[in-house]
């Protein structure tokens, strides 16, 4: 049975979500077969709660599909729920606009063929550029007028999620990377939001891949990657502590997943559901090939001895420095080149 959580008494999520990134354009070549089968699948298994955003390529259009297929198939609407984000072009950030919101918003619930958005979850590429506290107030007015059902953020740190917050805008939810190869939200922000209500959704927890059984005893990779998420990851790989410490993760992670007769990959994921204020995670998949395997994360519990096993090894990390996505902020850094920071290609 799929995990929900409630953030409203009115609205429920399932815990683990269908990812969308790895669907866009973008990400990687091919084409989905059959996408409205795949996510029919998903549903049927009660992964009912999509995640997209407006810069993955094609990706608000094929939930789209979906959701008229659903809707002529006798569902309703209200059974699915879909998390897209509002992510402005680095080039815009400047001279951004409350026009330039309504234009993305607008064309969002054109794609999705909605009246309303489920949650509008707010990114802002650099801080060191004024207006993304205003544009938090944009996104919060377009929700008093009905067209957003709820404000939520994506990738803000710990400090400006604070300023968020105190300025009067009530976030639902914040998306973040974590796994057991990224901590940086257990360093200030968990605590903000046990404080102030907003949970996390989770990418990464998989770490591209890398927390499976594919990469046990593998030598260390090396570019050109098949994707641009294992050149994401295998930069987090190299900050928790390198390939040697990952391997040792690996190992033990195999061990619990032995026992319980699940995969790595499930209890890299079931470690981090149970973290405090975690509210789902966020499972990239193109296909639905894999859903099985991954509804195995809801059939087992980690004991006092897993747990143990797991903290010996990550007390020995190095890394990754600082708070949420401030890595990644940095342009010129090696998490920061592989961004891609104008996909929106508004024009007003």
């Amino acid at each position: 049975m799929i995990e929900r959580f409630g953030l409203t008494p009115d609205f429920s999520i399932s815990r683990m979500i269908k990812g969308g990134w790895q669907l866009s354009e973008g990400h990687s070549t091919g084409l989905m077969s059959d996408p409205v089968g795949d996510m029919t699948a998903f549903v049927r298994a009660g992964i009912t709660t999509f995640d997209c955003a407006d810069i993955y390529t094609g990706v608000e259009e094929v939930i789209g599909k979906y959701l008229r297929h659903h809707k002529s198939s006798g569902g309703r609407l209200n059974e699915v729920q879909v998390l897209t984000k509002f992510v402005p072009d680095y080039d815009a950030l400047a001279g951004l606009t409350k026009a330039y919101v309504v234009k993305v918003i607008d064309r969002s619930l054109q794609r999705l063929g909605l009246d309303r958005l489920d949650m509008v979850q707010f990114s802002w590429w650099s801080y060191d550029i004024e207006g993304w506290l205003e544009a938090a107030h944009w996104l919060d007015e377009l929700r008093e007028e009905g067209k957003i059902r709820y404000v939520s953020a994506t990738n803000f740190n710990t400090k400006c999620t604070r300023d968020i917050l105190s300025s009067g805008v009530s976030l639902k939810t914040l998306q973040i990377q974590y796994s057991l190869l990224d901590n940086r939200p257990e360093k200030e922000l968990t605590k903000l939001c046990l404080e102030h209500g907003p949970r996390m959704l989770c990418y990464g927890t998989v770490g591209g891949g890398f927390l499976s059984e594919y990469w046990l005893g593998k030598a260390e990779p090396s570019a050109p990657f098949a994707n641009r998420s294992l050149v994401k990851y295998k930069l987090i790989v190299d900050d928790f502590g390198g390939w040697d410490l990952f391997q040792e993760l690996l190992i033990v992670l195999k061990g619990i997943a032995d026992r319980h007769n699940v995969g790595i990959a499930n209890v890299a994921m079931r470690y981090i559901l149970d973290q405090p204020a975690v509210a789902g995670i966020i499972v990239g998949a193109r296909t639905a090939t894999h859903l099985d395997e991954n509804l195995k994360t809801f059939s087992f519990a980690l004991d006092p001895s897993d747990l143990s096993a797991i903290r010996n090894v990550l007390s020995t990390r190095k890394g990754p420095e600082g708070d949420v996505f401030d890595l990644e902020r940095v342009k010129e850094g090696p998490h920061g080149r592989i961004m891609r920071y104008n996909l929106n290609r508004v024009e007003l």
